[in-house]
């Protein structure tokens, strides 16, 4: 008797679970913008990047932005503590993150207060229930008596309660762990649901938690637990009736991966030591955004690579000038602030006419600005920021994929030029993620290196003595080994003669010196591809001319206007010191140039003073990136 009753009930439970999963309605979705949105503890930033690496396995289309709070350790629920994640993963080609969400996830009060304006009409609020208590509520500034959850105020939205904090440690009650511990894994649970709305495999986020928590059986059993009650909560639950895919993007053949900006440019100078046949070299000091390609690199020992964390920013710089000297490929690494200190080695590093990458991981400024948001704040201080006449080429990045091979062009222009190179990034890009397609290392261009030695051509004098400061056509000098027989030379920060590189006072001589430095890097203009444009007629009413981050918004403002017949293209600059030979021809060909920037206009301004353009600014100062809308709107303006 007690038998069939189990059977009965067996079956009655397995007829309610296929019922459940057969009244589940499953849409295809085109593109989904998600914001994770909590307190800098809530762990916001993992879930995003593991959300992230599980879309780029499942071959679809994906843009980041990750938004860190300035604040260390700020306090739990404030305003100023909220970390946000953004990311956007679509069927189609994505080049930003989005302008607006579709799903906020908050796992606060202050977070929702925070984002809430970044979500679209009738978009969907996954809300933590027990992050709306009184006590976060207060710390929110809230008014006293007001819950947006209990209120009429979220009536434009989908508001999906849950009570997180309780059904995590509820699935979490028999491991002997603390509940500050098991409130840790609150943000496995919403990846875990997340992973059911959207028709995900956990294999990967599981994988990941084994390979860092494999040793901590508890942290390891907790975090499954957790993920896998969130995932089981989804389809257990009669509140949820629909599930949602997004199909795998139309990408180039290839072998993809997710990749940070700042991953991306770590690796693109491993490639270039290889390349290159250099020993690589990085002098850091930490930084944010820039800390993370010291801690990148310092995992590649077994390419030979040596990283060195200097005691503060002109250690970092003069170690990897010494390094420089010594036959290295050589690179510092900081932001605007470090930048700064680093001038007048910058400087050295120019007057010995060595090849160093100097990184500038861009923030918003001045002084420490706004540590953790993002601006395209120095390309001022990189063209001029040093003293004396100190010309110096810029490389820029466009997307966390391209660091890898737009640093890899530096460190060729910086090698084959005997010279330091600047090259920029910013906090977007840095932390921002994309699919990235794997190069072949036999398409990877050529970096020539050559030391000198007594049997080079025309570097030894009439007495056999070296010519430090003796050029080729491309008005490069020899780089010369310490140690190597017949090559001793001076080396040092006062202006060299020419030829013989010994100290020199004559004025006649500074300034021939100070002109051969400038057109060394004026000539590079010849060694460089012709600027090209990114998309729309080689003639029109407006070209939106860019440089680094702003890329996405620019390439998905003008193919949404060419796609209604407007007039209007799109250049980017990759080279903007020196500018490629034919840009000047390209800015004549059209009516209006507009440059959008994250600064005060600093390009605009070398613009109007190279090619005598009248370009228009289009300018964003708020720490966070120009939105399609923003830019749509303006170029719309322009056109009328």
């Amino acid at each position: 008797m007690i038998d069939v009753m189990f059977f009965q009930m067996g079956k009655l439970l397995t007829s309610l679970y296929n019922k459940k999963h057969m009244s589940n309605k499953q849409e295809v979705l085109n593109d989904v913008v998600i914001k994770f949105a909590g307190d800098s503890g809530d762990g916001m930033q993992l879930t995003g990047s593991q959300f992230t690496n599980n879309t780029a396995l499942l071959g679809i289309d994906l843009a980041t932005f990750p938004d860190f709070p300035a604040e260390i350790r700020a306090p739990i629920g404030t305003l100023p503590g909220v970390s946000g994640y953004q990311l956007r993963f679509s069927s189609d080609r994505v080049f930003t993150p989005g302008d607006a969400c579709d799903v906020l996830v908050a796992m606060n009060a202050a977070a929702l207060k925070t984002n809430l304006i970044g979500l679209k009409p009738g978009g969907r609020i996954i809300a933590n229930e027990d992050g709306f208590d009184a006590r976060n509520l207060r710390l929110a500034n809230y008014p006293e008596g007001v819950n947006p959850l209990e209120d009429d105020s979220l009536g434009n939205y989908e508001v999906i309660r849950m009570d997180v904090t309780k059904m995590t440690r509820e699935a979490l009650k028999d491991i002997t762990m603390g509940v500050k511990e098991k409130d840790r894994a609150k943000n496995m649970f919403v990846l875990g649901f997340l992973y059911w709305m959207y028709n995900r495999d956990m294999d990967s986020t599981i994988g990941f938690i084994k390979d860092k928590f494999g040793k901590k059986p508890e942290i390891f059993e907790s975090n499954v637990k957790a993920l896998k009650a969130g995932y089981h909560y989804g389809d257990t639950t009669e509140t949820f009736t629909t599930r949602y895919t997004v199909a795998k993007a139309k990408m180039d053949p290839g072998t993809y991966r997710s990749i940070m900006g700042n991953q991306a440019l770590a690796y693109g100078l491993i490639a270039a030591s290889e390349k290159s046949g250099l020993q690589l070299f990085l002098g850091s000091y930490p930084i944010t955004p820039a800390s993370d390609i010291l801690h990148e690199l310092s995992r590649y020992k077994n390419f030979g690579i040596k990283t060195f964390q200097a005691e503060d920013e002109i250690a970092a710089i003069t170690s990897a000038i010494g390094a420089s000297y010594g036959g290295s490929l050589a690179v510092t690494t900081s932001s605007g602030p470090g930048i700064a200190l680093k001038g007048e080695a910058m400087g050295l590093a120019v007057m010995l006419e060595i090849p160093l990458i100097i990184v500038n991981i861009q923030r918003g400024g001045p002084s420490t600005g706004l540590p953790t948001k993002t601006e395209q704040s120095d390309l001022m201080q990189a063209y001029y920021g040093r003293n004396g006449e100190c010309p110096m080429p810029i490389v820029s990045a466009s997307t966390p994929s391209d660091c890898f091979s737009a640093v890899y062009e530096a460190v060729r222009i910086s090698v084959q030029h005997m010279t330091p190179v600047m090259f920029l990034s910013d906090g977007y890009i840095a932390n921002g993620a994309e699919p990235w397609k794997f190069p072949v290392a036999a398409d990877l261009p050529e970096i020539k290196t050559q030391f000198a030695s007594q049997n080079f051509a025309g570097i030894m004098d009439d007495n056999g003595k070296f010519q430090p400061y003796k050029r080729d056509d491309k008005l490069v000098r020899p780089w010369a080994i310490p140690g190597t027989p017949g090559l001793e030379h001076r080396v040092g920060g006062l202006e060299k003669q020419d030829i013989t590189g010994n100290i020199s006072y004559e004025p006649e001589n500074h300034q021939r010196m100070v002109k051969i430095r400038q057109a060394k890097v004026d000539m590079i203009a010849n060694f460089i591809p012709d600027q090209r444009l990114d998309s729309g007629e080689e003639r029109g009413k407006v070209l939106v001319l860019g440089w680094g981050s702003t890329y996405g918004v620019i390439k998905s403002a003008c193919r949404e206007l060419q796609k209604e017949g407007l007039a209007v293209s799109h250049a980017h600059l990759r080279y903007i010191r020196p500018f490629p030979k034919n840009l000047g021809d390209i800015l004549k060909n059209f009516d209006t140039v507009l440059i959008p920037e994250i600064n005060n206009g600093q390009l605009v301004k070398i613009i109007r003073d190279v090619y005598f353009v009248d370009a228009k600014a289009f300018n964003k100062i708020m720490g966070i990136p120009i939105t399609k809308g923003e830019l749509v709107d303006e170029i719309r303006n322009l056109l009328k």
